[in-house]
């Protein structure tokens, strides 16, 4: 490709075809990733330590999308929530999943460690980011309520017993 023709490719000229950036996944994205993961690993009978694993991890992550707004749009949050749940967690026990059962479940690959227990840390490593993501979500919400709570308290005041001062007229 010469320059003229990356000229015109930038320029939307030419016979070079364009390829599309894909949308972001949204949310029904990332449940069906979920939903997926979740009939592949019925369907291979995988050992409940990593079953028990994944669907906690899926609750924490369905548990977090609805509040990833509160982290901002394009947030590195929002991002890693989404990229758990359609690459990194169905990456890993895939290719867990891949292996002879009993090979993976007995032999040592790194170290000491079989496949398993390699699996289970990276199990461990995705649930424990996906809690403080979740509670990252949740401060954001705590954060506004003192906020707020600041705002009433300055704007309204209170009177020495803590309560409100409320002073609507004189009693009759």
């Amino acid at each position: 490709m010469g320059l003229r023709d990356w000229w015109q490719q930038r320029r939307g000229g030419g016979d070079a075809a364009v390829t599309a950036i894909p949308a972001p996944p949204t949310e029904q994205d990332v449940l069906a990733a979920l939903n997926r993961l979740n009939a592949q690993l019925t369907t291979a009978g995988a050992p409940a330590v990593v079953t028990t694993r994944v669907v906690r991890i899926a609750r924490t992550i369905n548990d977090t999308l609805p509040r990833i707004r509160n982290l901002g749009l394009g947030s590195q949050e929002g991002y890693s929530v989404v990229a758990t749940a359609t690459t990194y967690l169905p990456e890993a026990v895939g290719a867990y999943l891949r292996l002879p059962r009993e090979w993976a479940d007995t032999r040592p690959i790194d170290g000491y460690k079989t496949s398993l227990m390699v699996l289970v840390e990276q199990l461990e490593l995705l649930a424990a980011t996906t809690d403080k993501i979740l509670d990252a979500a949740n401060r954001a919400d705590a954060q506004a309520l003192i906020a707020h709570g600041m705002f009433l308290d300055a704007k309204f005041g209170h009177t020495s017993d803590g309560g409100p001062d409320l002073q609507l007229g004189s009693p009759t």
